[in-house]
């Protein structure tokens, strides 16, 4: 039971990171890789902040607004330098790593003992891991809520309109830079604030945490919509966290299968390879009409 309560927990502060990667991915159609940067970067400024007698609320919105400072460079970098997306990326998630380990002073810092959102007044007194639920919960229901609200405004259509066709936007009168810029911003906010969650729950920051932690992301997503089908995009952001949850679930199933935890980025990168091609099999194999007749012939 704990293990299920832990999974559940884990999913939910971890979709925040899917949220945040979805605006970027689907929506705005930029594939950006400063996210490996970043998530260790709030990571970083929420234990160094916490560890020097912060609040643990102001030390997670300061890791929204370093991560959003680091997602506007890469947007800047893309629009008025020209430079190709995925190298603009790549050039401010290397420069942030000599930046958290500025941030930390270390490669690695504990919060071993200190305050923090999973351990504040009002879980205490809960079972072993509920802590992360409902603080899951209350996160990533705000996440979605204002990013839901956000995308029905006029600047949200706006920014729909420049991932869906560039052109037709400008055609429209959409400052189409802006947009990116803003959206990677945000973007990279909320993947930070992921970052600072994550590290909370875990009780330290590490330098190297990023690693890999864009083919995370991606999962959460590719599960959500592989599951779920066609949502509206209210529905999708849910499916998101659901995506992320179901992913944890079947990390938890592969480790109780015995298979060696350091294979996690692995078996990571095989569950999301066989999550996307999917549908591709699905379209050439027509399991629906496989299904159908094998039924059809019990009957």
């Amino acid at each position: 039971m704990s293990l299920i309560v832990s999974a559940i927990g884990q999913g939910l502060l971890w979709g925040v990171l899917g949220i945040g990667l979805f605006l970027t991915f689907r929506i705005l159609d930029f594939p950006d890789m400063t996210v490996e940067g970043t998530f260790p970067m709030g990571a970083a400024i929420a234990a160094a902040l916490i560890g020097r007698g912060v609040s643990p609320i102001v030390a997670t919105l300061c890791a929204f607004i370093g991560g959003a400072i680091a997602g506007l460079i890469t947007g800047l970098l893309y629009t008025k330098a020209k430079i190709p997306v995925l190298l603009s990326g790549i050039l401010v998630m290397t420069a942030a790593y000599s930046v958290n380990l500025r941030i930390m002073g270390a490669a690695n810092l504990s919060l071993l003992g200190k305050g923090n959102l999973l351990n504040a007044g009002i879980f205490q007194g809960l079972p072993n891991y509920f802590n992360s639920v409902f603080l899951g919960l209350i996160v990533i229901t705000i996440v979605t809520v204002a990013i839901a609200y956000f995308l029905q405004t006029d600047l949200g259509q706006a920014f729909i309109a420049t991932g869906d066709n560039e052109t037709m936007a400008q055609s429209l009168g959409i400052n189409t830079d802006r947009m990116k810029c803003l959206g990677v911003s945000v973007s990279n906010g909320v993947i930070a604030m992921g970052g600072a969650l994550v590290a909370q729950n875990n009780g330290y920051s590490d330098v190297n945490m990023g690693i890999g932690i864009i083919v995370v992301a991606l999962a959460s997503i590719i599960i959500g919509e592989v599951v779920f089908g066609n949502l509206t995009m209210n529905q999708r952001l849910v499916a998101v966290t659901l995506g992320s949850i179901l992913y944890r679930f079947v990390l938890l199933i592969v480790l109780q299968l015995g298979f060696n935890a350091n294979d996690l980025n692995l078996i990571s990168s095989v569950i999301l390879a066989l999550c996307m091609s999917l549908p591709a099999f699905q379209s050439k194999f027509n399991f629906k009409h496989i299904l159908k007749r094998g039924f059809d012939r019990n009957e």
